[in-house]
């Protein structure tokens, strides 16, 4: 999880390499000042930005300059991610010195050939950002230097150049009188986004303009789609689940009676590194908390008429998780095979329809709805969101289903 409080002091940086991202590999020899090794003078560090040539998006960070005695240890203590870091860190640069404090590192893989240390993100880098790789020689154990001895070096990724044209075109849910409690909402995008640093670009304000403190659940593995067109943003749960501390001492992220705007800066980029073409707003009105689970007997069932494509139609008794719905409800016939149609959701996910490929038969069918289906405050069927702290980020898969018959005549 990623905290917003921010008081670490930066040590010293003993010497300091910017290197503008012009080819597809770039080196730069970095010093660390007065560094002394073995009598021969300060140790030279080699710094590479190399691209992969499958792949100009993903930039491998290469240092070169160390002896086998001094990547043997952490070779034969086989390292973990955590240890690494401690030696090589690489930072996404924000553009300003004080929200660059307490910044995590980019996760990745480690790997040592031949005396060289490369480091490969876990994701690809961002077009237009600066990346800062830092090494700290003092943690192997041939080097003794200061413990506040730092070797740096910078590479910015090149921005793609073009006419901003990505925006934001739906945001989940939408009704317009959204629960006290509730849980998440869906940002969909016309094309595909960055990844990196999101809660700097999304806000929450109140009907005063006010913006809410830390509304939102803000975890360094970020809830994109594999499109990366979708992003689902939890309200921090803490904010949420009755009798635990932040609800308790800071109130809900959501209050009800109240209407809040939620809001997408602009500055946010896109996956060709242009920002959005127009900043976005939502503004609703909250309404009492929903703590009960849904019942899928109150549910109305609209069968089509046989020999038809009618869409077959689904009103719940109150607005459903629109990702959720969209996946977790399919349609069997008599025998338990499944019908190969199309869903989708209307009137603000109060009502799933489904059309199918063919036309309809007479005869038996089955809604199958999985128990896992949510309301818009985390509600499961037979199961209220009154869970642990963050269970809600990450509930348990189940196979449990509840079945609705209807007839097609």
């Amino acid at each position: 999880m990623r905290s917003r409080w921010r008081g670490r002091v930066l040590a010293p940086i003993a010497a300091v390499q910017i290197i503008s991202a012009a080819a597809s590999l770039f080196c730069a020899e970095a010093h660390a000042a007065e560094q002394e090794h073995g009598g021969a003078g300060p140790r030279k560090y080699l710094f590479r930005w190399t691209t992969d040539p499958a792949d100009t998006n993903t930039v491998y960070v290469e240092v070169g300059g160390f002896t086998a005695a001094d990547l043997q240890k952490p070779q034969q203590e086989d390292w973990k991610t955590p240890q690494w870091q401690q030696l090589l860190s690489v930072y996404a640069e924000q553009g300003d010195v004080i929200a660059n404090i307490g910044l995590p590192p980019v996760l990745g893989a480690y790997r040592v050939e031949s005396n060289t240390l490369r480091f490969k993100p876990q994701f690809p880098f961002e077009p237009g950002v600066t990346y800062r790789a830092v090494l700290r020689p003092d943690r192997l154990a041939g080097e003794r230097g200061r413990r506040d001895e730092l070797v740096t070096s910078e590479f910015r990724m090149p921005a793609r150049r073009g006419n901003p044209s990505t925006v934001v075109n739906h945001v989940y849910p939408s009704a317009e009188v959204l629960p006290e409690n509730l849980l998440k909402f869906y940002l969909h995008f016309s094309a595909p986004m960055s990844r990196g640093h999101i809660y700097d670009h999304i806000h929450l304000k109140d009907e005063a303009g006010k913006e809410v403190e830390l509304p939102f659940l803000e975890i360094d593995e970020e809830l994109w789609d594999p499109t990366m067109t979708r992003l689902t943003l939890f309200i921090d749960p803490g904010r949420i689940k009755r009798g635990v501390r932040p609800l308790e001492e800071v109130g809900p992220a959501l209050q009800e009676g109240r209407r809040y705007t939620l809001v997408i800066d602009r500055t946010w980029r896109d996956g060709t590194g242009n920002p959005l073409r127009e900043p976005y707003q939502r503004t609703f009105r909250v309404g009492p908390p929903d703590r009960n689970p849904p019942d899928a007997a109150q549910w109305k069932i609209q069968p089509p008429k046989s020999k038809t494509r009618d869409p077959l139609t689904v009103t719940f008794s109150e607005p459903m998780d629109h990702a959720l719905a969209a996946r977790v409800i399919r349609v069997a016939g008599a025998s338990g095979v499944e019908v190969d149609g199309k869903a989708a959701l209307e009137d603000q996910e109060r009502r799933w329809t489904f059309i199918p490929n063919r036309p309809w038969p007479r005869g038996s069918f089955t809604l199958v709805v999985q128990t896992t289906i949510e309301d818009l405050a985390g509600n499961n069927i037979g199961k209220p969101f009154e869970v642990d702290l963050f269970e809600g980020v990450q509930r348990r898969l189940t196979n449990s289903t509840v079945k609705l018959p209807f007839v097609v005549r």
